[in-house]
């Protein structure tokens, strides 16, 4: 269960009379996600999500993560809204961790998801990106090439412990990726980690996109790549043409990619995987057995590296 830092209900009451939320009647841990620890809160006013920020979300980056959730959803994005505390303060503090009270959303993430859902995910990443472009906050992207560059070398003595050859792929990826990143592709807000457990359905529709911790200002279609990782790969490894041109189809019908973006995509589906291998990778040699949260394994997303290294243009995702 992804909780990490224990929260007596005494230690909630304290936490909640800064809120006007009335008392709580229902406080659990929930299982998913990875990097925080989250517990479902119902009061008297609703359903609420309080997070306690953990690994890899940085105290500093706050303001910019839960501003931005407050901007989109102000901008009709079907994501968390912030819940401001009595003194209008966005975060506080509980057990010594930063934490945050959001609006908890009706709905449920797909473990196999069909076309018609990757479609609508596609729809809501364009949304997300019209939303985005009106918000002048900015965040670099903390798991970009430097980022990449320093997880290699963190954990360059165990990669080939995991998979014969593991190292090389990664120096080689890195490598190609410092010489051929291109230039000048359009940019703006991005989600970056917007996996099929991050969007929540309804009546096939869509109800809500969450865990905004990973979204930076870097290229658009960046976040398509990470999508097409994510959604359109089959558990026998092979890469679903069908989903993939719905994803595409569905964003591109509310935002057309340029030429550039096109012709960049195996490129940037390369970087995508790239930083999914490495992000799982630290997370496995650096495990700690005390931990619920049993981490992924890295080895899945070095196979869909291979696959994008061999492709030849972005037809071979749809387009």
């Amino acid at each position: 269960m992804a909780v990490y830092t224990d929260v007596s209900f005494e230690e909630l009451e304290g936490f909640l009379a800064a809120y006007d939320l009335g008392e709580p009647h229902v406080f659990k841990g929930i299982a998913e996600g990875v990097s925080n620890s989250n517990y479902y809160l119902q009061t008297a006013k609703g359903a609420f999500i309080l997070t306690l920020y953990e690994k890899r979300v940085e105290v500093e980056d706050l303001p910019f993560y839960i501003g931005l959730m407050e901007h989109l959803a102000n901008a009709g994005i079907a994501c968390p809204t912030p819940v401001r505390a009595s003194d209008g303060k966005l975060t506080g503090t509980l057990n010594k961790r930063a934490a945050a009270i959001l609006t908890f959303l009706q709905g449920v993430s797909l473990r196999r998801p069909a076309p018609e859902h990757c479609a609508r995910a596609g729809a809501a990443l364009a949304d997300l990106h019209a939303a985005g472009a009106s918000s002048t906050m900015r965040r670099a992207n903390a798991l970009g090439h430097a980022g990449w560059r320093q997880l290699a070398a963190e954990c360059a003595g165990e990669a080939d412990k995991i998979a014969n050859g593991l190292k090389a792929l990664i120096d080689d990826e890195l490598a190609a990726q410092g010489t051929a990143w291109p230039a000048g592709l359009l940019a703006g807000i991005i989600h970056a980690d917007l996996f099929p457990d991050n969007v929540l359905f309804m009546e096939n529709k869509v109800s809500g996109l969450i865990d905004f911790y990973f979204a930076c200002n870097d290229v658009l279609a960046l976040d398509l790549a990470v999508m097409l990782n994510a959604w359109c790969f089959e558990e026998d490894g092979a890469f679903n043409l069908t989903k993939g041109r719905a994803l595409i189809s569905a964003y591109e019908a509310k935002r057309a990619l340029l030429p550039a973006e096109r012709a960049a995509l195996p490129l940037l589906c390369r970087a995508a995987a790239l930083r999914f291998l490495l992000t799982r990778l630290y997370d496995w040699v650096n495990h700690d057995p005390s931990a619920l949260v049993r981490p992924k394994d890295p080895r899945e997303y070095a196979r869909r590296l291979r696959f994008h290294r061999n492709v030849r243009g972005p037809e071979a995702y749809g387009l």
